[in-house]
């Protein structure tokens, strides 16, 4: 079937964001990809990246906010898993590193330039985690807490597993799994000091 010309640009510009991801690695960050390098991942000369992209800072931007919303989108499934199954924490924390497994690179990319050379992309990996911590807020606040101290806490847990996700980026399964319970343990204990002062978490184990 012969692709429109709309079809045809969608799908050279889809063959040239996996390519950049592809190329992601314990290694080799966003910012130390060439546009050569993602050219030739796509197959595709250097010159046709600018017909989709302006320049390496923009593929990034894009990146970020794919890898962002795949991220949500997972957790969002999570929290329905929690609604048919049992435990918050658990359960969060299993759908997480099962993501982070699956889609390594994804997570690197938002890991890496949390911290990057790149002020844009620094902006939106901060803006990508803030929607995260947010809506972890907003379902925090469904079970019983004020929206101060929700808040709060979506800021720690989001910050513990954040780290955690990237410490089993490159881990074994036995380590995983080791990465996995230890922050199951810190989740449950600030979970555990939020229900001291406030309202306590009723209906679910957390």
């Amino acid at each position: 079937m012969t692709l429109s010309r709309a079809e045809q640009k969608e799908k050279t510009r889809r063959a040239i964001i996996d390519a950049a991801l592809r190329q992601l690695s314990a290694g080799k960050s966003f910012d130390a990809l060439s546009l050569r390098e993602v050219a030739r991942e796509a197959d595709i000369a250097p010159t046709s990246f600018y017909r989709h992209f302006k320049d390496m800072e923009e593929l990034g931007l894009t990146l970020v906010d794919e890898c962002g919303l795949a991220l949500r989108q997972i957790m969002r499934k999570g929290r329905k898993r929690i609604e048919n199954a049992g435990s918050v924490i658990g359960t969060s924390v299993d759908t997480f590193m099962e993501f982070t497994e699956a889609n390594p690179n994804i997570f690197r990319l938002l890991f890496h330039e949390r911290s990057g050379t790149s002020h844009g992309l620094r902006t939106a990996v901060a803006r990508e985690i803030q929607y995260f911590i947010v809506e972890l807020s907003d379902y925090i606040e469904t079970v019983g807490y004020e929206a101060e101290s929700a808040y709060a806490q979506a800021e720690a847990m989001v910050a513990i597993v954040f780290n955690a996700g990237a410490e089993s980026l490159d881990a074994k399964p036995a380590q995983r799994k080791e990465i996995a319970r230890r922050a199951k343990m810190q989740l449950r204990f600030i979970a555990s000091g939020a229900a001291q002062q406030l309202k306590p978490f009723k209906g679910k184990d957390q």
